[in-house]
């Protein structure tokens, strides 16, 4: 889950109160989220630099709060502390609305058709009169790097750029250009690059590099400019310098472009309700006209409320407890929940009006689970449902891997993922091209296709516990142990009923040294003698014997 860093005493000014450690776990543990750790930002720094200075008493504490990964609200310390609020019934929830100005005088980002090809998607807003202290304009910038490592999945789906408005002059055009005729002074720097220049430039980049390979190869580039052919920002790598806001800032212009227009709502949702608090007029957005080429426009942000209606009934079988509609209602309000009694028929129901800072809530499920914080877990008293059974392959599997622990054998759990080499060419197997399934962006060379049999892991958990005592004995043998256990007689070949061994050709195995198990005509596994050269493989120098059975054919 996302962690969050705030300064304690800032969030307890926000909150209105101090809490002591234990009571502020004990809030977290009550609203569904977790005070991970407490340190402090200098703290922070000699841990990185790998220093052993002693602490000073001055240092400011940091909280690092666990949140969940959905809940992007709760990405800074004012949409934490507001949340927190709400729940602690010190405040309601906020109402968004959109500033009274009609089309014509509204701000107009035109979209040129070619962005249609990289980035086609751009939702723009405009926070009016906002006021930032040092500490809220650093949040302000912090939430936007959060929002493009979480819900932006960095910067690929959608890109953030806030703006000063005051040094630009509307309308705005989003269009897509060749690189060669971009040019600009980039944000922090003093000279004009083209984009192309650009390019270069931040391969050497430590964060800016990372995001290069999203558009770099594309025969043009996406780029706003406001009237007078102003670079905004070259999306999704950089913001220009001229519209770089600052603690003066008193008019801030969000764009967000994107390739998916529906987590562009939400981000963009998600800045402008949070620091909406910091406006003159509280929780109020001015809008923006999003114009394309074809003649149709959207205005954003997009801040109407979300309704749906949930029976009384589902939230309390679910839950396990008996609750009034009222208490209900009380409960969903806390977790910044519109509420209120509805009649379905008969039927006592829940109308929920869901805002846009709740993007997390999509299905009845997810009010019932708000219920269920908002009620507190621990209050929930605990049964074991009349209906609960085991299911037939786990309970059967309970069994043997009882029978054969009690022999001496030892368990390996490893991972269902392996590397593509160990799958194939370090068992001397052939990939035909239909057996095992390719994961397409693995995150290491560990993890690239789905096994395709337990042989990979087994041998190499054997090659890395090599001076473990001899012998290593894995829970994935002892055929004729277990077919005892389960009664299977041992018959000839060709017999329908119990089970018989016929020789296999393996080139995992060593020639002449291997069989298949055949139970009930079928095959259901493989042993035999490790090949000398898969052992080298797996750098294990001891011979070794393999069994795997599937347990699901006994069933």
């Amino acid at each position: 889950m996302p962690t969050v860093s705030v300064g304690r005493d800032r969030l307890f000014a926000a909150l209105g109160r101090t809490y002591s450690q234990e009571e502020f776990e004990e809030l977290c543990f009550r609203f569904g989220i977790e005070l991970d750790d407490v340190t402090t930002e200098k703290a922070i720094i000699r841990k990185e630099k790998h220093l052993e200075e002693e602490a000073d008493e001055d240092e400011e504490v940091i909280y690092k709060i666990e949140v969940p990964a959905n809940r992007y609200d709760l990405l800074c310390l004012e949409g934490l502390a507001q949340a927190l609020r709400i729940f602690n019934k010190q405040e309601a929830t906020p109402c968004y609305k959109l500033t009274n100005i009609t089309k014509e005088s509204m701000h107009k980002m035109h979209v040129k058709p070619e962005t249609s090809s990289i980035r086609p998607y751009v939702v723009c807003a405009v926070l009016r009169d906002i006021t930032f202290d040092e500490a809220s304009y650093n949040s302000f910038i912090d939430l936007q790097d959060k929002l493009h490592q979480n819900i932006c999945r960095r910067r690929t789906l959608v890109a953030i750029g806030t703006h000063d408005l005051d040094t630009l002059e509307g309308p705005f055009t989003y269009e897509a250009l060749p690189p060669t005729a971009i040019n600009f002074v980039p944000l922090k720097q003093t000279k004009s690059f083209r984009a192309d220049e650009l390019m270069e430039f931040y391969k050497s980049d430590l964060k800016l590099k990372k995001f290069l390979h999203i558009i770099e190869k594309s025969p043009i580039f996406p780029v706003l400019f406001d009237r007078n052919r102003t670079v905004l920002s070259l999306p999704p790598i950089i913001n220009g310098a001229h519209s770089a806001i600052n603690l003066k800032t008193k008019n801030v212009f969000i764009e967000c472009t994107a390739t998916d227009l529906t987590k562009a709502n939400i981000v963009l949702n998600t800045m402008v309700t949070i620091f909406s608090a910091l406006c003159k007029k509280k929780f109020e957005i001015e809008p923006v006209e999003v114009v394309y080429s074809d003649g149709k426009s959207s205005i954003y942000p997009e801040l109407s409320l979300y309704n749906m209606e949930v029976s009384l009934s589902y939230i309390t079988n679910c839950i396990g407890v008996s609750l009034e509609a009222e208490e209900v209602t009380s409960l969903l309000n806390r977790m910044q929940l519109h509420a209120k009694q509805s009649m379905s028929g008969d039927k006592s129901s829940i109308t929920i009006s869901v805002p846009p800072t709740r993007s997390d809530v999509l299905h009845a499920c997810d009010v019932m689970e708000d219920v269920a914080i908002a009620y507190g877990f621990n209050n929930i008293p605990k049964s074991k449902p009349a209906s609960l059974q085991p299911l037939p392959l786990n309970e059967f599997s309970d069994l043997i891997r009882a029978e054969i622990a009690m022999t001496g054998f030892t368990e390996v759990l490893t991972w269902i993922l392996c590397s593509y080499k160990e799958n194939f060419s370090m068992l001397k197997r052939e990939d035909d091209k239909s057996t095992a399934v390719i994961i397409g962006n693995p995150r290491s060379t560990d993890f690239e296709v789905v096994r395709t049999s337990l042989m990979p892991g087994l041998l190499k958990t054997v090659g890395h516990n090599k001076d473990h005592p001899k012998p290593i004995k894995l829970i994935h043998g002892l055929v004729d142990r277990i077919m005892e256990v389960i009664g299977a007689p041992f018959v000839s070949v060709g017999v329908e009923t119990g089970y018989y061994i016929k020789c296999s050709d393996n080139p995992e195995f060593l020639t002449g040294r291997q069989a298949h198990i055949i139970y009930n005509g079928k095959k259901i596994g493989t042993f035999g003698i490790v090949h000398p050269e898969v052992l080298n493989n797996f750098d294990i120098p001891d011979p070794c014997s393999f069994v795997e059975l599937s347990i699901e054919s006994f069933l």
